[in-house]
């Protein structure tokens, strides 16, 4: 269900009494670090909060160093060849159009590196896929341009919009909002994103509600498409999957650490494409069970 419109007095209220009571649960759960979230100049991973990223970075590193390897022989093979085979060097070149040794080597040893690399790939390929039997289960459905998410085990749910967007924009829930203009970033919203516990530095990531899971918990997400292709996906803890209308898909995670994680819709789904944040808040088991208790 989305409160999209204020148009009617009844719509406003109900939103406003929602909206309130969301950023009330939300602010109990208390201070925690920002984790997951892009850094400047970045130019590595975030850090690993589940065993499946760690899987996938260390992954990552061994084919950076067989790619680089396989770059710099290709490399200085060319370079041989040019100077070697240059036609000062070699003014009379060979008549010969087949070797029969280099073109088995040159076929037998790309399929053992491809075999040497489907060893390492597939088991965490297979990881990611099997899903195991869920902790806790949260149905995610993707919308231009918010996300809806039903707690599937405890019956209630709730849309996700980011903190800037013209339905988190009320001054009747927070009188400062009627200096917000929307999709803007001033210091107005820079006041908006710091009274939901946020900074500048989380602008465009941060949203008004997030998904709240417990630590060391088996979290299994079903998505699915409520219009359009959509891409759920947290970086730190190595998910990605599509939601595809009319289709169920299912990813987990296990998160390691309490804090807060973003990501943001990865498949180009319209004109607000970029303004379709994620945010996950993993907390303690006690603080996660009191957050529940706010929603039921």
């Amino acid at each position: 269900m989305r409160f999209s419109s204020l148009t009617s007095g009844f719509v406003a209220t109900a939103f406003a009494g929602l909206m309130g009571s969301a950023v009330s649960a939300q602010d109990a759960l208390g201070d925690l670090e920002i984790i997951g979230a892009p850094r400047p100049d970045q130019t590595g991973f975030q850090p690993a909060a589940t065993e499946l990223a760690r899987d996938l970075q260390s992954l990552d590193a061994m084919l950076l160093v067989i790619i680089t390897l396989i770059v710099i022989f290709v490399t200085a093979l060319l370079a041989f060849v040019a100077v070697r085979y240059h036609r000062k060097r070699n003014e009379t070149p060979a008549t010969f159009t087949h070797h029969t040794g280099i073109e088995i080597a040159w076929t037998l040893i790309p399929i053992l590196i491809l075999v040497f690399i489907g060893a390492f790939s597939l088991p965490v390929l297979f990881k990611q896929q099997v899903i195991p039997e869920a902790d806790i289960t949260i149905k995610v459905t993707g919308s231009q341009w918010y996300w809806t998410y039903e707690y599937v085990d405890h019956d209630f749910e709730f849309d996700s919009n980011m903190i800037g967007n013209a339905v988190t924009i009320d001054p009747s829930v927070r009188p400062a909002d009627a200096d917000v203009t929307p999709f803007v970033l001033d210091d107005a919203m820079v006041a908006k994103l710091e009274d939901a516990g946020y900074s500048r530095d989380e602008w465009l990531l941060a949203t008004d509600t997030a998904v709240v899971v417990p630590v060391n918990k088996t979290v299994v997400m079903q998505l699915t498409g409520g219009d359009v292709i959509h891409s759920w996906t947290i970086p730190a803890f190595g998910v990605k999957q599509d939601t595809v209308p009319g289709r169920l898909s299912q990813l987990w995670f296990s998160a390691e650490k309490e804090g807060v994680y973003f990501g943001q819709c990865s498949e180009l789904c319209g004109k607000d494409h970029s303004y379709m944040p994620i945010t996950v808040k993993v907390v303690s088991e006690d603080v996660y069970a009191a957050w529940l208790e706010t929603q039921i």
